[in-house]
């Protein structure tokens, strides 16, 4: 944690402390690295998959994008070494590792960029050169849905990227975004498993609510249950349809009257997926670490959605209820959950994120809390469009920013939790992991 030492200079450090050493456990833990290290075999002629053989027949190739796609890319070359006939590695700016085989490539991210259609159109020109005894390696983690980008005919990567900007927006959740998505795009929704003829073999990130195939990075290697109804009805709910580009708006229609191609709608006898790695797994080692520092610890959801500020005062209720009345935990303990918080963004807004909102409006409810800290944070490291990873809040945040003559209130409802957080030395700022397994919220209650 780049601002560590900021973060525990005063108020509730020790609270804040725990907090800050549960995150970095579970972030370690979540090592995408490792993951495929722990998951990936080779014996002799022979890759082992959690326990499901693969035969080598022909070439191996290697294609990976997400924010974790470097990190995952490192441990499968040293794995697989001279077995690995190309490869192509699609990250977030400022993700990338050296790769001695595989090719990368940096892309935009949450907004797709020129370099996200490269990419992707590299890995379809990669997929198609696999032959039936071939195998393709496919390494998915969070963020692939911006990173790997390549349109249907007749949209353009600048409608593209605006019919993202207002899914973001629009307070809608990850899958419906996802859904949107999939039927845009000539990748997405099992597409490219489309594409294979060889055997292909997913090695998963999870970064989404449920774990759901479908949904991570918009389920490029699995059969898709949405349609082009689906997705209509997603963009009218929101409000978005009358604000699309009229080329995305004239595909969907086409959709409807079934004139163009569906995302994949059945399972594919050469297609494998194996989810290696989600926030459950960072919920699971973050409780581990709160026992092991003599502390009850309770995983409340790994599944968490809502809009964030929401979603916060709901879990405020919960340490006021446990702070005061020992109930449902009795104190000192530590909370923990996993999931995705959105945002419903309005007109203009500052700076900020779901994690940031998450943990600017939860410091309303621990105000004079003593003991208590709260911490939200994406296991990437990037909280929306910001450099902070989200925020760790204690019972002294809201009295701060009272002095400073700020209103929680007023900075959540211009979405400027960024700005807030920043003068009550609260945001934190980790840096790129190179994993993605959704965001964590980690509450600590009566520790003094």
């Amino acid at each position: 944690m780049f601002n560590k030492e900021e973060i525990l200079s005063f108020g509730d450090a020790k609270a804040k402390e725990i907090a800050l050493k549960l995150l970095e456990k579970a972030i370690d833990d979540s090592d995408p690295y490792n993951a495929v290290k722990k998951s990936l075999k080779l014996k002799g002629d022979r890759i082992i998959i959690k326990g499901e053989e693969f035969n080598i027949e022909g070439n191996i190739y290697v294609l990976a994008f997400g924010k974790a796609a470097c990190s995952m890319a490192k441990a499968v070359e040293e794995i697989l070494d001279e077995r690995i006939k190309e490869g192509i590695a699609v990250t977030k700016y400022s993700y990338s590792l050296p790769l001695r085989k595989i090719r990368v490539i940096e892309a935009g991210h949450p907004i797709p960029d020129e370099n996200s259609q490269k990419g992707a159109q590299l890995g379809v020109e990669l997929a198609k050169k696999v032959k039936e005894e071939d195998i393709l390696l496919v390494l998915i983690s969070g963020g692939g849905s911006a990173l790997f980008m390549l349109p249907e005919d007749g949209i353009s990567l600048e409608d593209k990227i605006k019919v993202n900007e207002l899914l973001l927006k629009s307070g809608a959740k990850i899958h419906e975004i996802n859904t949107v998505r999939k039927h845009i795009s000539k990748v997405k929704g099992g597409k490219l498993a489309k594409l294979v003829k060889g055997t292909l073999i997913s090695l998963i990130l999870s970064d989404v609510v449920g774990d759901n195939l479908e949904a991570i990075a918009s389920g490029p290697t699995v059969r898709d249950p949405t349609t082009f109804q689906d997705a209509y009805r997603i963009l009218k709910v929101y409000n978005i349809w009358d604000k699309l580009p009229e080329s995305v708006k004239k595909h969907i229609e086409l959709g409807l009257q079934g004139k163009v191609q569906e995302t994949l709608k059945e399972d594919l006898p050469n297609i494998h997926n194996f989810i290696i790695g989600s926030v459950e797994v960072a919920c699971e080692s973050a409780k581990k670490k709160a026992e092991k520092l003599g502390l009850k610890a309770h995983i409340l959801t790994t599944t968490l959605e809502g809009e964030a500020k929401d979603v916060a005062l709901a879990f405020g209720s919960i340490i006021d209820e446990i702070y005061h009345k020992n109930r449902p935990f009795e104190k000192p303990c530590v909370l923990i959950a996993g999931g995705e918080t959105t945002v419903t963004i309005l007109g203009k807004a500052g700076l900020g994120g779901p994690n940031q909102e998450f943990a600017l409006s939860t410091a309303r409810k621990i105000k004079g809390l003593r003991g208590v800290a709260v911490l939200a944070a994406d296991s990437d490291g990037t909280d929306g469009p910001t450099d902070a990873a989200g925020g760790l809040v204690d019972s002294f945040t809201a009295e701060l920013l009272e002095k400073e003559g700020i209103s929680i209130e007023e900075y959540l409802a211009n979405h400027n939790s960024y700005e807030a957080l920043k003068r009550a030395k609260a945001l934190l700022i980790s840096g790129p992991t190179r994993t993605n397994v959704n965001s964590l919220y980690i509450l600590v209650i009566g520790v003094e």
